[in-house]
């Protein structure tokens, strides 16, 4: 990774600044993007705004900003956006220090803001070490997310079109999977929703798919898989509940599309399994239902108490090997298997020795 450090005034950083809402900023006479269409929006409070503008009034370092050289000889920020559109609208009047606009300060005050000398450091490498080194100087300051961070490397235009498919407010894919009750957590925003959808696409390995895919045109393989993962829902599981906004549903499509479902009985079956006491976790009765896997639900434990009233009934003895052993050596175990009808109930318990409950159930 190549970085030079550069000292740039306020008002040759902020030339010919523009904001097109979420299109994207431009600055630094149209050669700096301020935030890319990749990029997180502005998520500032107005304290931390208040703040950046405190500090140059007072002339008090500002952290360092860093700027990546694209192809075309320009820059785009690789860290900083949230300190330079903060800059970059009190400037142009978007708002008030002190119930005093840019617009109202004296001359005197206003070149003493546009020649402060802003530390920015030049940076150019490969993807690798920009991703490196973009978590490493993220560590303090407004966290990102995971995806926020491939968003700063993966560039091109296929990850254009994505944000604007996933990634922007009330974009497509956040309206597909809350019509009707929402589907899939999390903010687009903060680039959940397509975070989630690369997951569900290539088994989680995300960087894998955005390097391959980076240089397309478009990213319409990925918002015609989501539109079918969100159709196959909608279709399979027909009354929604809450709790489904808390599956992994692309995991569950990508095994199951093909199958023959019946909707009917899955939803005679959820139901049942919704009033359940023993079923803690209620997202995961959805890819039970699917797979048969006990572990999504996360069947309700033994109390301490059920477990020394059927160890003081054993005397002790595991009933499997005949042998006795202390309680601090033994696990609980439903006698009747809860997939039978066995309820998490003192009289369904028995204390196994630890060898004999795992070989039982599996483990």
């Amino acid at each position: 990774m190549k970085i030079e450090l550069h000292q740039i005034p306020v008002r040759e950083v902020i030339a010919n600044y523009k904001d097109s809402a979420e299109e994207g900023v431009v600055a630094y006479a149209g050669k700096l993007d301020v935030r890319p269409k990749y990029q997180r929006e502005f998520v500032y409070n107005g304290k931390q705004r208040d703040a950046v503008i405190e500090t140059i009034k007072k002339d008090f370092p500002l952290n360092v900003l860093y700027w990546v050289k694209t192809d075309e000889g320009k820059y785009e920020v690789l860290d900083g956006q949230q300190r330079t559109i903060s800059i970059g609208q009190y400037v142009t009047g978007e708002f008030s220090l002190n119930d005093y606009f840019f617009h109202n300060l004296t001359d005197e005050e206003q070149d003493q803001i546009l020649n402060y000398e802003l530390m920015i450091y030049f940076c150019e490498g490969t993807d690798k070490e920009k991703l490196d080194w973009f978590k490493i100087i993220n560590i303090a300051g407004e966290k990102l997310t995971e995806q926020e961070l491939r968003n700063a490397v993966y560039t091109g235009p296929w990850l254009s079109d994505a944000k604007l498919k996933f990634s922007k407010s009330n974009c497509a894919a956040y309206l597909l999977a809350n019509d009707g009750g929402q589907l899939v957590s999390g903010s687009p925003i903060r680039q959940e929703y397509l975070e989630t959808s690369l997951s569900w696409i290539n088994n989680e390995k995300i960087e894998d798919y955005m390097a391959k895919h980076q240089h397309d045109t478009n990213a319409d393989e990925l918002w015609d898989y989501f539109q079918n993962v969100i159709w196959w829902v909608r279709t399979t599981f027909t009354s929604y509940r809450r709790e489904m906004s808390g599956v992994e549903w692309g995991e569950l499509y990508n095994e199951f599309k093909d199958a023959k479902l019946n909707s009917e009985k899955l939803e005679v079956e959820i139901k049942e399994l919704m009033q359940d006491e023993d079923a803690t976790k209620k997202s995961g009765i959805y890819p039970y239902v699917l797979t048969r896997k006990e572990r999504y639900l996360s069947i309700r434990a033994f109390t301490d108490k059920m477990k020394r009233e059927a160890y003081e009934r054993q005397n002790g003895i595991c009933p499997f090997c005949k042998e006795h052993w202390d309680i601090s050596e033994m696990e609980a175990d439903h006698i009747t298997p809860w997939h039978e009808g066995g309820k998490t109930i003192a009289q369904n318990c028995q204390m196994l020795c630890k060898q004999d409950n795992r070989t039982k159930s599996g483990k």
